[in-house]
C-alpha cells in the first residue's frame, strides 16, 4: 500500500539536519566563486555524488531501472534538477546568498500547487491558501519594494538574480511533483538520486563550458566547498531527502523548510557580511510565514485543537 505519514520525531528531526546544511550551501558555493564558478562547482559535486551513489548502489545489489516507465521519469527529474542547479548557479553571480536562499525555498508552495490536483491526499485547505497568497506578497515586496531602495545596474543585477532563484525554487518544486507522481516513487531514492545525478553532472558540465565558467584554482576553500557540495549536499542529505518524501507527506516535509532560509541569510550575514534591506526583510518575513502556513497547516490545526479541548469552559 502507497501511504505516506505525517511528520514525526525521526522526521522532524532529520528536515532539521537537512535544512541546516542546505541553508549552508548557498553560502559555501558564493564563498568559494573566486576560485571555481558556482555553475562549475555544482557540475563537479553531481559527478562526484554520481559515483558515491553509483558504489552505493553496486554494495547493496542494486541496478539503475532502465524500463520505458522509469527511464522517462527519471530523464525528466534530471533535466529538471539540473535546470534548477543551473539557476542557482547563475542566480549566485547576480545576487547574494541570503536573496537567494529565500527565494529558492519558496519551492514548498510550488510543491502543494503542483499536488492540489494531483493527489486526494495533498489538497490545499484555507489555511494553506492564505499562506500561499502571504508567500506571494512577499514575493511581490521584496522584488517592488526594493525598486524604491536602491537604483542603477547593480539594483537591477541583484533583481534578475533573484528571478532566476525564483525560477530555481520552481524547478524544484516541479522535480518533487515529478517524483511524487510518477514511478519513481515506488523505487529506492538511490535510484532516483543516480537519475538526477547524472544527467545534471552532462549538462551542467556542458552549460559550463558554453558559458565558460571552467576554470579551477584548487585553493582551501574551492577544494573545501566542492568537498561539502559533494559529500554532505548532494550525496548524504539528497539521500536522506528522498528517502522522506517515500515515507512522508510532501506537503509536510515543508514544515521546518521555513528553517532554511532562516540558516542561509543568518549564513550569508555572518560569513559573508551580506547586507539585508529592510523591504527584502518585510517580503522575506511574509514568505517564511507563507511557507509555515502551507506546510504546517496541519500541525497547526492539531495545536489550536488541543488548546481549544484543554480551555475550561464558561
Amino acid at each position: 500500500m502507497n501511504t505516506r505519514k505525517s511528520l514525526d520525531g525521526q522526521a522532524t528531526g532529520l528536515m532539521l539536519v537537512i535544512c541546516l546544511i542546505w541553508g549552508f550551501q548557498q553560502v559555501a558555493l558564493k564563498a568559494a566563486a573566486p576560485d571555481i564558478a558556482p555553475l562549475m562547482q555544482l557540475a563537479l559535486r553531481s559527478g562526484i555524488s554520481a559515483l558515491l551513489v553509483g558504489a552505493l548502489m553496486f554494495r547493496r545489489g542494486e541496478r539503475l531501472p532502465l524500463e520505458a516507465g522509469i527511464l522517462r521519469p527519471g530523464l525528466l527529474v534530471g533535466v529538471l534538477f539540473a535546470l534548477e542547479f543551473l539557476l542557482i548557479g547563475e542566480g549566485l553571480r547576480y545576487t547574494s546568498a541570503s536573496h537567494l536562499v529565500v527565494f529558492v525555498y519558496t519551492a514548498p508552495i510550488f510543491v502543494a500547487l503542483g499536488l492540489h490536483h494531483r493527489l486526494p491526499a495533498e489538497r490545499l485547505g484555507w489555511l494553506q491558501w492564505l499562506g500561499i497568497l502571504l508567500a506571494f506578497a512577499g514575493i511581490v515586496v521584496t522584488f517592488i519594494g526594493r525598486g524604491q531602495d536602491s537604483h542603477g545596474g547593480d539594483h537591477l543585477n541583484q533583481l534578475w538574480g533573484d528571478f532566476l532563484a525564483l525560477l530555481a525554487g520552481i524547478a524544484w518544486a516541479a522535480t518533487t511533483v515529478a517524483v511524487r507522481v510518477s514511478s519513481l516513487s515506488r523505487i529506492p531514492a538511490t535510484q532516483t538520486l543516480l537519475y538526477q545525478l547524472l544527467v545534471s553532472f552532462v549538462l551542467l558540465l556542458l552549460a559550463a563550458i558554453a558559458l565558460g565558467q571552467t576554470a579551477v584554482k584548487p585553493t582551501p576553500m574551492a577544494l573545501g566547498s566542492l568537498l561539502f557540495q559533494s559529500l554532505v549536499v548532494s550525496f548524504a542529505s539528497y539521500l536522506a531527502w528522498f528517502w522522506l518524501l517515500r515515507h512522508y507527506l510532501a506537503s509536510r516535509l515543508g514544515v521546518f523548510s521555513f528553517m532554511t532560509p532562516l540558516f542561509g541569510v543568518a549564513f550569508g550575514v555572518y560569513l559573508l557580511d551580506e547586507a539585508i534591506e529592510t523591504s527584502f526583510l518585510a517580503g522575506a518575513i511574509l514568505v517564511l510565514i507563507g511557507i509555515t502556513l502551507v506546510s504546517g497547516h496541519g500541525l497547526l490545526r492539531q495545536f489550536f485543537r488541543n488548546t481549544t479541548e484543554r480551555s475550561p469552559g464558561p
